[in-house]
């Protein structure tokens, strides 16, 4: 089976395209208007994309390619990878953070341990 190349994101532009058509409407009420219908459609479709992309991440992990395999073939880096594996979405700051273990603190490196 030959591989399937790599999307060359045209796909991808005609979204931009229209994007960018909706800030060039000119009647300002009318511009605010589509953006509005746009922004409410938004969320529920980046969800749809995300699950399909997690989908695929997924099926390609459980075949046992490689994280960074998977990485090139999205064009993505390791980590977007293996955030996706483990359903974080957004920037890192909605991540939850590590809980540091009691042998974390108090090592005689910071101001607390004075």
């Amino acid at each position: 089976m030959a591989e399937e190349p790599a999307g060359d994101g045209e796909e991808a532009q005609r979204v931009f395209d229209a994007l960018e058509a909706l800030k060039g409407i000119e009647d300002e009420r009318a511009r605010a208007r589509e953006i509005s219908v746009f922004l409410r459609a938004y969320g529920p479709k980046i969800k749809e994309l995300s699950d399909i992309r997690r989908d695929y991440v997924k099926g390609q992990r459980r075949q046992k390619v490689s994280v960074r395999a998977v990485a090139a073939q999205l064009g993505v880096s390791p980590s977007t990878i293996q955030d996706i594996e483990r359903g974080y979405s957004g920037s890192g700051m909605t991540r939850p953070r590590k809980v540091k273990d009691d042998d974390d603190r108090g090592s005689g490196h910071g101001p607390a341990d004075g």
